[in-house]
């Protein structure tokens, strides 16, 4: 079995199999409507999931390097969960997202009609939250918070 080796803050190192998951105390999740076509789940989802590492740098591992030395960009330190549900259920995460000042990024339908960042920032701010067509959105936060953000979601198949 490979096994890994980290740190812990004390400076004691921890011995972990590959397969053992650490536990966050944080929660990085992507609601998608449940009647998007594929291109558009994987497109949304690499969207919306741009967004939170700007705003949120903690969410960001470090570089990686591999073998001869390359370097390549970070990523998120943490798995992304993508979940699933209604129209109904995304507005009502939306809802409770907003409520707890959680940090989000969201996807309409409409900006599967436009082609660069200036005409997707115009068409979201051409609608009013409550009547936004959302089909996608990422939540970042205490992981309590986020769960019950998405509450009525389903893991995405």
């Amino acid at each position: 079995m490979q096994r890994t080796y980290k740190t812990t803050p004390g400076g004691v190192r921890q011995s972990r199999g590959m397969s053992e998951q650490p536990r966050f105390d944080t929660k990085i999740a992507v609601l998608l409507r449940e009647d998007l076509e594929t291109w558009q789940r994987l497109n949304v989802t690499a969207f919306l999931t741009s967004g939170l590492g700007t705003v949120v740098p903690e969410v960001i591992g470090d570089l990686y390097e591999d073998a001869d030395g390359v370097v390549h960009l970070p990523m998120f330190r943490q798995p992304v969960l993508v979940l699933e549900g209604t129209k109904e259920t995304l507005t009502a995460a939306h809802t409770r997202a907003l409520s707890r000042a959680l940090p989000r990024a969201l996807f309409t339908s409409d900006l599967f009609a436009t082609g660069n960042d200036h005409d997707n920032r115009a068409a979201v701010r051409a609608v009013p939250t409550a009547a936004l067509d959302l089909v996608g959105l990422a939540v970042y936060g205490p992981r309590n918070a986020v769960d019950k953000v998405l509450k009525g979601a389903r893991m995405h198949p």
